[in-house]
């Protein structure tokens, strides 16, 4: 696979990053701060954000009351806003949260909560003194990360836009959709114009959490509340409340604000990578410029049949464990809509290889068919997207992916085929010995093909009538399910104890059989729910009725019992390593399955 264009892509955008660090505006001084203890009620101060571009304009706020126990980590500060900056804005929009409170020149803490449905002039602020403990020492193990919460019912925090730029509507929902539990609404964006000179982060500054960058962007809006040096406190509020974190710090650049019925918001662009987002606590964000985190370079290369195009694309993705199979596979599906321009059915054929430290053997490389009736680019992504949530959930050990590349060709046409019948060349064979099997297929709309594959008997096969099951690699055969389930019923005890190591359940992933596989095994033998994953915690990519209703588009929904042939690999050889088991790879995605009998002749002896 030659991704040398891509590679350069990445190393060009890696070198401009160091000369914007090297070019960078000096740190700012921290500014003085007023404690809670001694901010007065009644009292008048100004607030500063920016509404638009990025100069920072200032706004009046009036202290209402000190409100005991009702933040997430202690008091909070209740205000009222007002100025023409207010006025333009549509009240405390999204995205100024983060927005400095100042008194008599000394900071107070940052506007962080507000409430929908009102005139959205009141807010509540959270205290300087919480957030600057986001800037203590982190401890030296990892904190386990904290879900998301809601706080208490009265209040609800500044909604953090999360900017899109570069993703088409259909990798906008599937965004909107996997997001949705950690409270993130992505809105359509661009990328900001050329040629900003964004200067020094400063109290009121627009500043991003950026969790995509290259040739697609993602990331949330803020406001800057506080700089010391390279030390930078933002937001109010929890990002996702990680805990310690390891996102992405940018500048950013703010089109205008929309005034909204139920709340406004900036529209903006995260900028320029200037650091790290290491912590994401209840008080708000903490950061540092000039330190970066690591990221997961991903590279994607499609190609469109009908367009006779290709489409080569690179981004970089925060390493987080549990969104980055998210954002991996949105901007996958974002390439693939770029470059086959279109919607509806189709039949793709994906390759991809994942690199991750922690991984038996380092890399895993996995090649499938998919058609899908009437949406190809989500069909095609089921086992992308299975795969990177299993390492991420995976309770082993922690594994950290450090590239994924890809390759992707899709085709308007319908790639399936059936089986109409599958026969042996001879009756009677002997243990250990090949047979020949005639798979006759009768592809989409075409005129019947056969195939031939070679079955070996297992050596220690028994004399006497050998039933065998021929199906199709994603098919689950009817009869190998009743009997089953019939064996389960006289037989309650698993037959086969799940997987222990971590290793083990990398090769049963290893081992499924692909979509355009013949396969060939004793009937009854296709074992279910034995991959080692909790069917309960699998990301599904959802599907259509129509999808549904064909069974070769079961991708969404892996079918378990597939034990396959893995793809040329560290983890394995391209070969299937079970010894009763045969498969044949075609060109045709391969639906239903036939039945056969073999006379097994014991050996004379002699």
């Amino acid at each position: 696979m030659r991704y040398g264009e891509n590679r350069l892509k990445y190393l060009i955008l890696c070198a401009v990053w160091l000369v914007s660090f090297a070019l960078m505006p000096l740190t700012q001084a921290a500014v003085p701060i007023l404690p809670l203890t001694e901010v007065p009620v009644g009292a008048h101060g100004v607030a500063r954000t920016v509404i638009a571009g990025t100069r920072i304009e200032e706004f009046g706020v009036e202290i209402l009351a000190i409100m005991k126990n009702k933040g997430a980590v202690g008091d909070l500060i209740l205000v009222r806003t007002y100025g023409d900056v207010i006025d333009r804005a549509g009240g405390v929009a999204q995205g100024m949260s983060g927005s400095p409170v100042f008194i008599g020149g000394r900071l107070i803490g940052a506007i962080g909560y507000g409430w929908s449905l009102t005139d959205q002039r009141t807010a509540m602020v959270t205290p300087i003194e919480d957030m600057l403990k986001l800037l203590e020492p982190a401890p030296a193990k990892p904190e386990k990360a904290e879900a998301v919460q809601q706080p208490v019912v009265e209040k609800t925090p500044l909604a953090t836009p999360l900017m899109a730029a570069g993703f088409g509507q259909t990798a906008l929902n599937f965004l909107n959709r996997e997001l949705k539990p950690l409270k993130l609404t992505p809105v359509a964006a661009g990328d900001p114009p050329p040629g900003i000179a964004y200067g020094a982060l400063e109290p009121g500054s627009a500043v991003g959490v950026q969790l995509v960058r290259g040739d697609v962007s993602l990331g949330a809006l803020g406001t800057v509340t506080y700089v010391d040096g390279d030390k930078v406190l933002a937001f109010g509020h929890p990002f996702l409340k990680r805990g310690q974190a390891d996102f992405l710090m940018t500048n950013a650049y703010i089109f205008t604000t929309i005034r909204g019925l139920e709340s406004s918001f900036k529209l903006g662009a995260t900028g320029d990578a200037i650091g790290t987002i290491h912590q994401d606590r209840g008080a708000g964000v903490g950061g540092e410029m000039n330190r970066f985190p690591g990221i997961v370079p991903m590279r994607m290369k499609i190609s469109s049949t009908d367009l006779t195009r290709e489409r080569d694309m690179a981004v970089q993705i925060v390493q987080d464990e549990e969104i980055m199979p998210i954002l991996a596979t949105a901007s996958l599906l974002n390439a693939i809509d770029k470059a086959i321009d279109r919607s509806g059915s189709g039949t793709a054929r994906i390759r991809f290889e994942i690199s991750g430290r922690g991984m038996p053997g380092e890399t895993y490389t996995r090649e499938n068919m998919f058609f899908s009736p009437d949406n190809v680019s989500e069909a095609a992504l089921a086992e992308f997207y299975e795969f990177l949530a299993f390492l991420a959930s995976n309770p082993h050990n922690p594994v950290t992916v450090m590239d994924i590349q890809t390759e992707i060709s899709v085709s308007p046409e319908r790639r399936t085929a059936r089986i109409l019948s599958a026969k042996p060349l001879q009756i009677s064979s002997k243990p250990g010995e090949a047979v020949d099997i005639e798979v006759k297929l009768k592809p989409y709309r075409g005129e019947p093909i056969t195939r031939t594959i070679s079955y070996t008997v297992p050596k220690e096969q028994k004399a006497g009538l050998l039933n065998l099951t021929v199906r199709g690699g994603g098919f689950f055969s009817l009869s190998s399910l009743l009997k089953k389930l019939g064996a389960e019923a006289e037989n309650p005890k698993p037959t086969r104890k799940p997987p222990k190591s971590f290793e083990e359940m990398m090769n049963e992933f290893a081992k499924r059989d692909r979509n355009n596989d013949i396969v060939v095994e004793p009937a009854g033998a296709s074992d279910m729910d034995e991959d080692g994953i909790d069917p309960e915690k699998k990301p599904k990519l959802k599907l259509t009725e129509k999808e549904k209703a064909a069974r070769d588009t079961s991708p969404a929904k892996p079918d378990k019992s597939n034990k396959s042939k893995p793809t040329a690999s560290l983890l394995k050889p391209a070969k299937t390593d079970k010894k009763d088991k045969a498969c044949l790879t075609t060109d045709y995605i391969v639906e239903g399955d036939s039945e056969l009998s073999i006379e097994i002749v014991a050996e004379v002896a002699r």
